[in-house]
């Protein structure tokens, strides 16, 4: 399980974190900022020295999920890049298109009612998560690659700051998910963009009344009037990673199963690798492939141009 950690930055950016677990090399107490002293968030202290689920449990199985919708930066946890253990993290400017698989654990009993990084109390009951760079707060659909449950999470911590691990779980997500027992799982996390059309996305009945996942956003006005490309600029995005690795498993995954071209486009804005399907002939060509993708579970990629 990775629990929360103090992330080492300055009090000044206002930035916070959670305090890493057991055996994790967690610093000792006297080297943590006390709250009354420095008023920051994450400098609670923590009533039990070993994280576990509730002593009462619930019965999660019916608890709605988090709709997405538009709000504001926290005003904690957002600082352009913050260091923990000497390794600095560069918080993204956007989680549009961050879509990333690999290993997910979680957090529960120890944390519940301290803050989180954004400022907020954590609720091991609520379907939340720690990230180490998406702005906080965002939305996340997490599917478990094993058994394919997915949940809608909302993201207001940061973590886990384990090199092997994406995402930090509240007890009650992974519950939900299936991972509780485990202690970690692999799994798929997309980020979530609230639609301002209150309609619904018929098209995907997973994603909540007026959601869609931000790898389903519309193509650009000029792309979908042009009928067909003679410079061979039409892609399809399938997915943009933080690390190299989880890029290139995607690039395998895509072009063993589905025989499609693709690519790993090196990081340029946002600073992430993007895995891109094409170039195609015409939308018609692009379109078929997108429906293949979507078909064979990789979710909907966006249609992007170079």
């Amino acid at each position: 399980m990775r629990p929360l950690l103090i992330l080492a930055v300055s009090l000044a950016l206002g930035a916070c974190a959670t305090a890493p677990g057991p055996g994790t090399g967690a610093p000792p107490a006297s080297a943590q900022p006390d709250r009354s002293a420095s008023g920051a968030p994450g400098s609670d202290r923590y009533k039990h020295s070993v994280d576990a689920g509730p002593d009462q449990r619930r019965d999660v199985s019916s608890q709605p999920e988090p709709v997405p919708k538009v709000e504001p930066r926290s005003a904690y946890g957002n600082p352009d890049t913050y260091t923990v253990w000497g390794k600095t993290y560069q918080v993204l400017p956007t989680a549009e298109g961050y879509h990333e698989e690999g290993l997910a654990s979680w957090y529960g009993r120890k944390f519940h009612g301290y803050r989180t990084s954004s400022g907020e109390a954590f609720d091991m009951y609520r379907f939340t998560a720690a990230h180490r760079t998406l702005p906080l707060p965002t939305y996340a659909r997490v599917t478990n690659l094993d058994n394919g449950k997915s949940l809608v999470v909302r993201v207001n911590d940061r973590g886990p700051f384990h090199s092997d691990r994406i995402i930090d779980l509240s007890w009650a997500a992974a519950v939900r998910l299936g991972i509780e027992q485990n202690g970690t799982g692999r799994v798929r996390v997309e980020a979530l963009t609230a639609s301002k059309d209150p309609t619904p996305n018929k098209s995907d009945g997973r994603v909540p009344t007026a959601v869609r996942a931000a790898v389903d956003s519309p193509p650009p006005a000029d792309d979908r009037t042009t009928a067909n490309s003679a410079n061979g600029d039409l892609y399809l995005q399938a997915g943009a990673f933080q690390a190299l690795d989880g890029a290139r498993a995607l690039e395998k995954r895509l072009r063993e199963q589905l025989r499609l071209p693709v690519s790993v486009r090196q990081p340029g804005a946002g600073k992430l690798y993007r895995v891109w399907l094409g170039p195609f002939a015409s939308n018609e060509d692009r379109d078929r492939a997108r429906h293949s993708v979507t078909a064979a579970g990789f979710g909907k990629p966006i249609p992007v141009k170079p």
